[in-house]
């Protein structure tokens, strides 16, 4: 689940609409509406880092925020830092711009900023320099990667994208560079004032998406991107599914649930996974040497006890799974860990039990939490909910090889479950 690297290109825009950053870095930028206008420097400085052009926007950016720090200024210096360092090839000179693009990033976040974008750029600055990994083994395509990585930052677009198309001619399996030529598009049409020009613009960018998703489809960038540039088309629903897409293929990081979190916020949605409470534990197992001793609460086996009785069983499958049944569910591993197999079989126990008495009338009312388990059983659905919604660590193992083969079954969790439309 973890990627080679994680660069820091392009995070410039919003991962829902893009409604000019100064919605997305800060919510004070309304209000500073009237002093941009009257303050020809400062709106200069935003309107070079709006089309990307983020090394011109520094020096200004840097005058501004000596006199009159804020946090829109604090947070666009802070970026437009990080952005550039790209261009800079010594390490030590590099490394201090990038704790300078830290320090007014931080700047921002104590004066209110709790954006997407400031956060994940602190996420970025975080983790080691990654500036110099090659791109590609090939030479030539890492060497365009480059030149269009130092157009970027210089608001280049079109010389940035004539890069990318050309490191992808060199390397066609660089999810980056086919990535990074949408962004470019995606770019082009966010700014076009023509309708039609934006739209060609903007399936043209998700044309390059869906290149970079079939170099990987198990990267969540693309999607997300391709995601807004739906939302910039108002196709809000093929959006959701790009978004949901993107947490399917890596659903344990931040930037995965970006584009998903602000769709639901635009369109009016909720996003919740379905309330499943369960009872303290009435087992308890122990072990000597082959041996395995369960001790039971016997309240808990009585019928009229209620939802606590099927709640016995999830007990009862996960005390004995670990000698019972886990070297026979992963014969490649030596050491006993916490799984899918052991969580599913448990949940599928209590709710194959409860589904059964409820059809035979034994069960009158099952309370919510066994209602939404029954019905996550039905669906085929409780492997996914265990993997988006209670998995440990441990557990977060065994998503790779069952999205390889249940990508569908994820993505229906989302759209049945966790997703609610007015």
């Amino acid at each position: 689940m973890i990627r080679r690297r994680s660069r820091g290109f392009p995070l410039w825009r919003s991962p829902l609409l893009t409604l000019l950053l100064a919605l997305m870095v800060c919510a004070p930028a309304t209000s500073a509406n009237s002093t941009v206008h009257q303050d020809s420097e400062r709106q200069r400085a935003f309107e070079l880092w709006e089309k990307s052009n983020f090394t011109e926007s520094i020096p200004i950016l840097e005058k501004i925020a000596a006199t009159k720090p804020d946090v829109a200024v604090l947070s666009r210096l802070g970026f437009a830092l990080y952005a550039a360092s790209i261009t800079i090839q010594d390490k030590n000179a590099r490394r201090k711009q990038l704790d300078r693009a830290r320090e007014f990033l931080l700047k921002a976040q104590q004066m209110g900023d709790n954006s997407n974008l400031t956060q994940i750029t602190l996420d970025a600055l975080s983790s080691s320099d990654e500036t110099q990994i090659p791109f590609s083994a090939i030479q030539e395509a890492d060497a365009a990667m480059r030149e269009g990585e130092a157009a970027f930052v210089q608001g280049e677009l079109d010389k940035a994208l004539a890069g990318y198309e050309r490191a992808l001619k060199l390397d066609p399996r660089l999810y980056d560079a086919a990535l990074y030529a949408g962004d470019m598009y995606f770019k082009k049409g966010y700014v076009a004032t023509d309708l039609k020009t934006k739209n060609e613009l903007l399936d043209k960018a998700g044309e390059w998406f869906a290149r970079a998703i079939s170099i990987d489809p198990d990267r969540e960038t693309a999607y997300r991107y391709w995601g807004d540039a739906l939302m910039l088309q108002k196709k809000t629903v093929e959006a959701r599914d790009k978004f949901v897409e993107a947490i399917v293929a890596e659903p344990y990081g931040r930037r995965s649930y970006v584009g998903l979190t602000q769709w639901a916020d635009q369109v009016g949605a909720q996003l919740a996974h379905p309330e499943i409470k369960q009872p303290p534990p009435t087992m308890r197992s122990s072990q000597t040497g082959d041996q395995t001793t369960i001790t039971i609460d016997p309240k808990t086996l009585n019928p009229k006890q209620g939802s606590a009785n099927y709640w016995s069983l999830y007990d009862l499958i996960r005390s004995t799974y670990k000698v019972a049944s886990f070297k026979k569910d992963h014969p490649d591993e030596q050491e006993y860990r916490r799984s899918l197999k052991e969580e599913a079989s448990a949940l599928t126990a209590v709710a194959e039990a409860a589904s059964n008495d409820l059809k035979s009338g034994k069960l009158k009312e099952p309370d919510a939490s066994l209602s939404n388990l029954i019905k996550l059983w039905s669906t085929g659905l409780i492997e996914s909910y265990v993997l988006f919604a209670r998995a440990s660590q441990e557990i977060a193992q065994d998503y790779d090889p069952y999205r390889r083969a249940n990508r569908p079954k994820l993505k229906q969790y989302w759209l049945e479950y966790v997703i609610k439309e007015k």
